[in-house]
């Protein structure tokens, strides 16, 4: 008998990635989608499916050579019932049905998760969490995610909400807005977008030369990538905004780490990409706030497969869950 294929689809608001893994985890086709969300999102689901269906003929290969198909989706979703809670940047419906639909549109047994849920398993199966059972997963883009793994396993909680990173209150006084509707959320000043804000508070805040300012003046907007690039050319605005977003990050993961005390914590998503100018000052400060068994037992880390987490970890859920 002819080893069968996992389907693993990470669902983003822009582009959907869909990928053909071995029961092994090996990437053997991946490829991506235009996510249509016209007339609230009706389409979506037919264009994975349809897109299943062409790259099955393209490689001439039949459908019962796929075992299931695992998804990532943007937003809480209570894995039992295969509901999506609330997708707000889809456009669908409150309590959407995603595990039915899907397996309606492909034919295929469906699972469905969280896509930051599924990127921390992807990383704990063949990423950075070298098979760390016990693991936190943070990614760090416009928004932050976060999935927490115990023993194998996704900590859901009874909503499917189990796992916001993103909005752990750092700041409880004068915070900024996020989106969630709280105020002082780390997302609000450890996403790209946050670590922006801070920049131009603390050129808001200072006269000292700097290569933001000059970057600002010019009506160029600031990235976080200029950020730490300045920062790595001993830019003192973009070393003070660096030590700021370590901070609050280090503060966040330790007290993550004391109820937990995960075998591993890995950072993802583009702001992690920054890499060793992020982690040693983010490890610094995670050890100032970390119980003392903790700063030595839970050992931070960057993530490793990039943009690949997502449908690794949704094909993860077939091979287990299916």
């Amino acid at each position: 008998m002819t080893e069968k294929w996992l389907v693993g689809v990470d669902l983003g608001g822009t582009t959907t990635k869909i990928a053909f893994l071995s029961k092994y985890g090996e990437l053997l086709h991946k490829w991506e989608i235009p996510t249509d969300t016209s007339d609230n999102g009706k389409n979506i689901i037919v264009d994975i499916a349809k897109a299943i269906d062409f790259k099955l003929e393209e490689l001439d290969q039949p459908k019962n050579k796929l075992a299931g198909i695992g998804m990532g989706a943007p937003g809480p979703v209570d894995m039992a019932k295969g509901i999506i809670y609330e997708a707000v940047n889809l456009g669908w419906d409150k309590n959407t049905p995603l595990k039915d639909l899907l397996e309606v549109e492909t034919g295929l047994h469906a699972v469905i998760d969280n896509d930051a849920n599924c990127a921390a398993l992807g990383e704990m199966w063949k990423g950075a969490g070298d098979g760390a059972k016990d693991l936190v997963c943070v990614t760090l883009g416009t928004g932050v995610g976060g999935g927490v793994i115990t023993n194998g396993d996704v900590v859901h909680g009874v909503k499917g909400a189990g796992g916001e990173i993103g909005h752990i209150t750092v700041v409880p006084r004068g915070g900024f807005q996020c989106n969630c509707g709280k105020t002082g959320c780390l997302e609000t000043v450890a996403s790209a977008t946050g670590v922006v804000r801070l920049a131009n508070e603390e050129l808001n805040s200072t006269t000292t030369a700097s290569i933001l300012r000059e970057i600002r003046d010019r009506n160029d907007v600031i990235s976080a990538k200029d950020i730490f690039d300045a920062a790595r050319k001993n830019d003192e605005v973009a070393k003070n905004v660096v030590d700021q977003l370590a901070f609050f990050l280090g503060l966040s993961l330790a007290n993550l780490g004391n109820v937990l005390n995960p075998e591993k914590i890995v950072l993802g998503g583009g702001v992690s990409k920054a890499g060793d100018i992020l982690l040693t000052s983010v490890v610094e400060h995670f050890e100032r706030f970390a119980f003392p068994t903790v700063r030595t037992s839970t050992r931070l880390s960057i993530a490793k497969l990039g943009n690949d987490a997502g449908v690794i970890g949704a094909a993860w859920l077939v091979k287990n869950k299916i």
